[in-house]
């Protein structure tokens, strides 16, 4: 079987060119606010991330981890920032190179499969910036090692987590009744019938995660939390009956660097 990560590139790329909403880069007017000091990025669907979570980013290393698309190391790139992304789908990595080049700032830009080591030296940055992703992939005790030995001590790891409740539920829109449709953990590896259905609705091959994976991983790899919020699906009003009733989907944490085992 062809590796899930190079289907789930694939999938990405293809949901880029039907307009995917995490695909779109930001324009040249949030661009020029941003020269001005006026940005601001989520890590999850909804919430910015607080700006007292950023330390100043002149000349801070920072990577994108599978946080390409130019939505975000523009913003940073712009107040500063010496910024590195790394992405494993050909069409977000494109979005990155046509930002910099519109917007005159350096990038460097690497496609890489975050379930392998990463390709940097250890201690090579100070924040690594981490959107909601680690569900397309396995094991994501792995990305927090890595996390650790790429960042400096003291560096930064902001990241945008699922809890797992989306794949308790084949449909969430508006209006309609919740039912639960599957148990967790879910892992197409694991089991046919989903990887099939995931295939045929175009959906890459995702995973859920616990609260020990992701929160109990960070801090097993090395780090200590320094701030967390819950984030949902959508607005109030918006396409998602979970979000309507206000059952959070994601996390986001802050979480420093104190040692690498």
């Amino acid at each position: 079987m062809q590796n899930y990560t190079e289907i789930n590139a694939k999938v990405v790329d293809s949901w880029v060119e039907d307009g995917w909403i995490w695909g779109i880069p930001v324009s040249a007017e949030v661009c020029a606010n941003a020269r001005k000091g006026d940005w601001k990025v989520v890590l999850t669907p909804t919430i910015p991330v607080p700006s007292e979570w950023f330390p100043s980013l002149k000349g801070v290393k920072v990577l994108g981890l599978a946080s390409g698309g130019g939505q975000q190391m523009p913003l940073f790139a712009l107040q500063g920032a010496i910024c590195t992304v790394m992405d494993y789908a050909e069409k977000q990595l494109e979005s990155e190179k046509i930002i910099s080049q519109r917007e005159g700032y350096d990038i460097e830009i690497i496609k890489g499969d975050m379930t392998k080591p990463f390709p940097f030296e250890d201690g090579a940055f100070d924040l690594i910036f981490h959107p909601v992703s680690n569900c397309y992939i396995e094991d994501v005790h792995h990305v927090w090692r890595e996390c650790a030995r790429v960042l400096k001590s003291g560096g930064i790891l902001l990241a945008g987590l699922d809890n797992g409740i989306n794949y308790l539920f084949d449909n969430d829109e508006a209006g309609k009744p919740l039912t639960v449709d599957n148990t967790l953990p879910y892992n197409p590896l694991k089991n046919p019938a989903l990887m099939k259905k995931l295939q045929k609705d175009n959906d890459g091959v995702q995973f859920s995660h616990t609260f020990d994976e992701q929160i109990g991983g960070q801090l097993k790899a090395g780090f200590v939390l320094t701030g967390a919020y819950e984030d949902f699906n959508d607005h109030v009003g918006g396409e998602s009956e979970l979000a309507n009733r206000r059952i959070p989907s994601f996390w986001a944490t802050r979480a420093v660097k104190t040692h690498y085992e």
